[in-house]
């Protein structure tokens, strides 16, 4: 597969993987929707970057703790992997990623609006 394809599989290119600091957040608006990614020990992790909690979009910006990243407008904490809460309770949509020749690679839905 060529690194030069935007769509691959239902994969959607999203950035290289040296853009992705260890433990900080990035955001990336693609076909409007909003992600929050997060390289941890290597693995990269695609979230929404919209909090449920006030409709934030600032979970990028978010630090990690335990595996989880925090929103730091009010503390709410999601689980990187499921996005659930530590609860159980479903918090934010999960995106599964891939790196393929150093770009990183998330597989989501273009929004589409229901009028």
């Amino acid at each position: 597969m060529s690194s030069d394809k935007t769509n691959i599989d239902g994969f959607t290119k999203v950035c290289t993987f040296e853009e992705l600091k260890e433990q900080e957040g990035r955001r990336f608006i693609i076909d409007d929707v909003e992600l929050a990614l997060f390289k941890l020990e290597g693995k990269v992790y695609a979230l929404s970057n919209v909090c449920p909690h006030q409709h934030t979009t600032m979970i990028y910006d978010g630090f990690i703790e335990h595996g989880c990243v925090i929103c730091p407008v009010h503390g709410w904490m999601f689980d990187l992997q499921t996005g659930n809460t530590p609860t159980g309770r479903k918090g934010l949509d999960t995106y599964e990623t891939r790196i393929l020749d150093n770009y990183v690679y998330a597989k989501f839905s273009k929004k589409e609006l229901k009028w």
